[in-house]
């Protein structure tokens, strides 16, 4: 029975080193039961290394790493109650969809009726009821996706892992598979982690984020604190686009040379007549260039003094030959203080 008061996974100070590379190092990461917890970062960040290790395909170098309480560090995959689901999906061809979901009961020994009820009632939560008797060439990309999905989820894992499994799927397809996977998620109510380097996907998705770079964890939040509230220039700019502001420029527009970032869609776009608001950071400008998006348009401006910022605007009234006038023309630039977030503290 699992003890939904405790941690579904937690890494005690673990590390990976594959010789002088350190993979992953020093990491310490408590994922709650039900959550769906997303390991976001760049290709070689220690992500998936970290989820090999929960799987038990790796091994902690040093630390710990507990599955509900059990220090698990050391025992083989086989051992762990957890799944996992890749971006290849590692489906059987020659076997129908229902007798690949059914795979992991099979190898139990679990008679047949049985097996078969199991997959149909999977086949009904991933909304491919009827699709039993197919073989995996006749799905497609999306329903093959839903196939790995329903045979890592018949076994009742503790804790389901997602290795990218959206990658390989067109970007229309994959933003409806995240909203799916989702309510699949709330559904069966396990803790499922996820591994992505698409930091959108991992906003849209995740309750927690924690986020990676060069085997450290730079901070862990909800997609709400990791974008609005950065704690380091690399949590800023990979996380969403930010303005990165410092030494004579930051100095300039706050009174203080400490770096802050600001979101593009934070500052507002003025005439050089408006009046700012109090409890608001202003900067003069030129407009140096406009990029018009069809949902909104990005300006680059050049500050007085020196340093630019991009300003991204909704396109709710103005038109592409309306935005596209902007070029060259000066403009005052404000913001809310509290949309600022200062590197460091």
């Amino acid at each position: 029975m699992t003890n939904s008061s405790m941690p579904a996974i937690k890494f005690d100070k673990v590390s990976r080193y594959f010789g002088e590379v350190r993979a992953v190092d020093q990491a310490d990461i408590e994922i709650q039961n039900g959550e769906f917890f997303s390991l976001l970062g760049p290709s070689g960040s220690g992500k998936t290394t970290c989820l090999r290790m929960i799987a038990g395909f790796d091994r902690p170098t040093s630390g710990k790493i507990f599955l509900y309480g059990q220090d698990v560090s050391n025992l083989p995959p086989y051992e762990r109650d957890v799944n996992t689901v890749f971006q290849d999906y590692a489906l059987f061809p020659h076997m129908t969809v229902a007798d690949n979901i059914a795979y992991g009961l099979m190898v139990k020994k679990v008679a047949k009726p049985e097996r078969l009820k199991r997959a149909d009632e999977m086949l009904d939560l991933v909304q491919l009821s009827g699709f039993g008797g197919r073989k995996p060439s006749q799905l497609s990309g999306g329903q093959r996706q839903r196939v790995a999905l329903a045979r890592a989820l018949i076994n009742h894992p503790k804790v389901l892992l997602l290795d990218e499994p959206l990658g390989a799927l067109d970007l229309k397809l994959r933003q409806q598979m995240q909203v799916e996977l989702k309510t699949i998620q709330k559904r069966v109510g396990i803790t499922f982690i996820f591994v992505t380097h698409d930091q959108e996907e991992a906003l849209t998705m995740s309750d927690r984020i924690a986020l990676f770079n060069r085997g450290k964890i730079e901070q862990i939040g909800s997609p709400a604190e990791i974008y609005e509230h950065p704690q380091s220039e690399f949590v800023a700019g990979f996380v969403g686009t930010s303005n990165l502001v410092s030494g004579e420029v930051a100095k300039r527009i706050t009174g203080a040379d400490v770096t802050f970032s600001i979101r593009p869609e934070k500052i507002h776009l003025g005439s050089m007549s408006e009046q700012v608001p109090s409890n608001n950071y202003t900067s003069d400008g030129t407009i140096r260039d406009v990029v018009y998006l069809g949902l909104y348009t990005r300006y680059l401006v050049e500050l007085d003094g020196g340093g630019d910022l991009v300003v991204v605007e909704q396109n709710l009234k103005t038109t592409s030959m309306e935005v596209l006038q902007n070029k060259g023309q000066r403009a005052r630039l404000y913001w809310n203080k509290e949309h600022v977030s200062r590197m460091g503290s």
